[in-house]
């Protein structure tokens, strides 16, 4: 389950999507914006102005659900987000049964105790500044996970926020982006294969 960033289902998840199949993956990116695009950080900031995290958690469950029962998938479901799409994967933690997930720089709006119970694996990727993503945000969310056996891997890389997007050259760093595609799938194929 890929979830997209603020921007919504553009070209760069897509894109993901595309890698991850290729991968050997089956890949599904529900749009959450209801065809709805923003083409700067200022139309998201319009879009994400009435977006519904709690309505967006349940299309994010009816997504896995239905890419559960695809011929195809192995009852193995991993959660991928970007930004947006990674605070929401982590939301997803607590409230669906999911595998495991992969967050790329994004946290929950919610309190970091509030995943003290949170057992599914976590990997997640954040950059070395980021306002949006604070370093010590991300450290109690890990550390709250962490407190009750749970586990969430953290690595931070050399780039700034949204360095997965490659469709932004003013965002896209691709050496911090390829060592974390690659810590990906090796993530995703130990939980998922």
């Amino acid at each position: 389950m890929v979830v997209h960033e603020g921007h919504g289902l553009n070209d760069a998840v897509k894109l993901h999507c595309e890698q991850f199949a290729q991968a050997g993956f089956l890949a599904l990116a529900p749009d959450l914006h209801h065809g709805k695009l923003a083409t700067s950080d200022q139309e998201m900031t319009e879009l994400m102005r009435s977006f519904d995290f709690t309505k967006a958690v349940s299309e994010i469950g009816d997504a896995i659900a239905h890419l559960g029962s695809h011929a195809r998938c192995n009852g193995k479901i991993a959660a991928v987000g970007f930004s947006l799409g990674g605070a929401l994967t982590l939301a997803a933690t607590k409230f669906i049964p999911v595998t495991c997930a992969v967050p790329f720089y994004g946290v929950p709006r919610m309190p970091p105790e509030e995943f003290a119970n949170v057992k599914t694996p976590i990997c997640g990727h954040y950059a070395k500044v980021d306002d949006w993503a604070p370093k010590a945000t991300v450290e109690a969310l890990a550390t709250s996970i962490r407190s009750n056996g749970g586990r969430m891997d953290l690595h931070y890389y050399d780039a700034g926020h949204s360095f997965m997007r490659s469709t932004d050259p003013s965002k896209y760093d691709r050496a911090s982006a390829d060592l974390a595609w690659q810590r990906t799938l090796d993530f995703l194929r130990m939980h998922l294969q």
